[in-house]
């Protein structure tokens, strides 16, 4: 038998088991938030999990249509791409996930079988896999940057990557891997590729959305003021949704405008439900520091904002939302790389410079180091080799030009700690592959991929709190349609986002879409450093990563008590907090699990 088991960390609504054409156990599902859709014809087999419930007739025609897992891969393109598919033709089972990387594929052996999983969490606890140091340590870096992401926290457990599905053996360990996603190629102008980036939007919020656009069920969803969650408010308008909850927090900066830009949205858009936060009680960085937190597939970058992410959601629980949408993916996917203008370069030269140049002196990027890097054609592995020092960088004058983001090694890793890290990037390097052969879409894609990482751990506090979090922007329709579009049409240093602008004119009101800048948070990170300095201390007091060799707990400790120190300006603390957090969650969920399995066998003892 060949197991699958998805939604892991779901909450508790019982298990949903598909069998096999046989009767014989196939896929278990535990989710109350996502919808298992499957159908067998014959000995084939097929298991759609996703936002909304797919009708059987769509599935009898794919099953009808599909001879191999190609010919299904093409024919899922017809539908929004957020969905776990797995699949049984011609006797073989595949499983994967989105290109995305937001639905990921994680597999292990167990006894003498093949188990995959969605969660990396719920394949650790059945193979009682130890953490792996290595890839702990790795996490302890402001990015951890591809193939090495891959690595899983767990010895034994390993991540299938997104354009890749798996293909398990029957009744056996065995497994292949086969690539089923190709980035596209950018081609079409603006005036095609903004319309089908209008349409993969609206698909994606119509699906999300469209058992709940009755008008009995209210959703919510983030309304900051910004272009990306104000778009996918009034696309869910489009959709029909009438009966709506925004959310927004009130800046504690004089200057911000989030919510200036909120209140006109509002105006814009008749019968919306307006919440908003004031400053004085939405949480600093850093508040909550310390307290139990979910265990998840990895350590939750924005960990430190984890209450202030619980605040957003609370309005939506109290209101009884059926479903709570972001603007999460906007920026990742409409901002753009400059490294996209090494690509321009081959095709469009003065072009690519002119912008590029334009770029620079926003950036503050110095000419020389600029130009080397525009000329420079390093393979993708001797670059990764080189890519983290412990030396301190140039920071944001650095230019972006690469492979990615060189980084340096924080001063609080320990020795340990740093050779760990070293080991994981010569290893990677030795055969690592880039994602597309240059580094502007190798770049997107990175890009991509680790905003939708970051953003599921934001879906499991929602599940937590009970109401489901969708990000729009990361289904894999609307990707493709954004890629497909040349970069000089998509990416241009005097305009904000443009191909989002335009691909949302007529939907988002003129008036809206003029905006050009964005608040940030540094205010509310500084106060966070100082008004929670005593929870920072007792969090390094006892560091579970200290423990374990990997930071100095001492120069942790030293600096809560000086919050505005050079050093923290140079060094964030998020992904340190981040390692600590989730390594306490860890170890506490594996601490109450072998509580139960001594009770049970007390138990039994007791009762023979």
């Amino acid at each position: 038998m060949v197991g699958h088991l998805f939604g892991g960390s779901g909450g508790p609504a019982g298990p949903t088991t598909v069998r096999y054409p046989s009767g014989r156990p196939w896929v278990v599902a535990r989710s109350p938030w996502r919808h298992v859709s499957h159908l067998s014809r014959g000995a084939d087999a097929l298991v759609l999990i996703g936002p909304a419930r797919v009708p059987d007739r769509v599935l009898a025609d794919l099953l009808d249509r599909a001879r191999t897992g190609a010919d299904l891969d093409r024919l899922l393109r017809r539908l929004p791409g957020i969905h776990h598919v797995v699949s049984l033709l011609q006797g073989e089972v595949r499983v994967r996930g989105t290109a995305s990387g937001l639905r990921r594929v994680y597999h292990c052996r167990y006894g003498g079988l093949r188990v995959a999983s969605d969660r990396a969490t719920v394949l650790a606890a059945l193979c009682d896999a130890e953490v792996d140091e290595g890839a702990l340590a790795l996490r302890l870096l402001d990015f951890v940057p591809h193939p090495l992401r891959h690595r899983t926290l767990w010895h034994g457990v390993e991540e299938v990557e997104p354009e890749f599905s798996l293909t398990l053996g029957d009744d056996g360990p065995g497994y292949r891997i086969h690539r089923w996603w190709n980035s596209p190629r950018p081609h079409l102008s603006m005036a095609r590729g903004k319309s089908a980036v209008a349409a993969a939007l609206e698909n994606s919020v119509r699906e999300y959305t469209k058992e709940y656009a009755d008008g009995r069920n209210r959703i919510s969803g983030d309304l900051s003021g910004g272009l990306d969650s104000t778009s996918v408010a009034f696309l869910a308008r489009r959709a029909g949704v009438r009966d709506m909850l925004a959310v927004t927090v009130a800046g504690r900066d004089a200057f911000a405008e989030d919510e200036q830009w909120a209140r006109r949205a509002v105006e814009e858009f008749p019968g919306l439900d307006h919440h908003v936060i004031p400053a004085h009680e939405y949480p600093l960085f850093f508040a909550g520091v310390g307290t139990p937190g979910e265990p998840l597939d990895e350590p939750f970058y924005l960990a430190p904002a984890r209450e202030r992410a619980r605040a957003m959601l609370e309005p939506a629980v109290r209101a009884g939302s059926r479903i709570h949408l972001t603007g999460h993916g906007g920026d990742e996917l409409f901002n753009g790389v400059p490294a996209a203008y090494r690509d321009l370069f081959a095709r469009r030269p003065l072009m690519a410079w002119s912008r590029l140049n334009a770029t620079r002196h926003l950036h503050g990027w110095p000419l020389w180091p600029t130009l080397r890097q525009l000329l420079a054609r390093p393979r993708y592995g001797s670059w990764l080799a080189r890519s983290v020092t412990p030396e301190p960088l140039l920071g944001l004058r650095t230019p972006l030009l690469t492979w990615g983001a060189e980084q340096s090694v924080h001063p609080w890793i320990t020795a340990r700690g740093r050779r760990l890290i070293r080991a994981g990037y010569l290893s990677a390097a030795r055969r690592a592959r880039p994602l597309a052969p240059g580094p502007g879409r190798h770049t997107e894609l990175d890009v991509i991929r680790t905003g939708a990482r970051a953003f599921q751990a934001l879906e499991d506090l929602g599940v937590a709190m009970g109401v489901p979090v969708a990000a729009p922007f990361f289904d894999d329709r609307v990707i493709e349609a954004v890629l497909s579009v040349r970069v000089e049409d998509r990416m241009d240093p005097a305009r904000y986002k443009p191909l989002l602008v335009e691909s949302l004119r007529g939907t988002v009101p003129d008036a809206l879409l003029d905006r050009t800048t964005k608040d940030e948070m540094s205010q509310d990170q500084a106060l966070g450093l100082r008004r929670h300095a005593p929870d920072l201390r007792r969090l390094w007091t006892d560091a579970r990563l200290a423990r374990r060799g990997l930071v100095d707990a001492d120069l942790l400790v030293r600096l809560a008590d000086e919050p505005d120190t050079p050093l923290l300006q140079e060094n964030s603390l998020w992904t340190v907090v981040a390692c600590e957090s989730w390594l306490r969650a860890i170890e506490d969920q594996g601490r109450s699990r072998a509580n139960r399995t001594n009770t049970r066998a007390k138990e039994g003892t007791e009762g023979t």
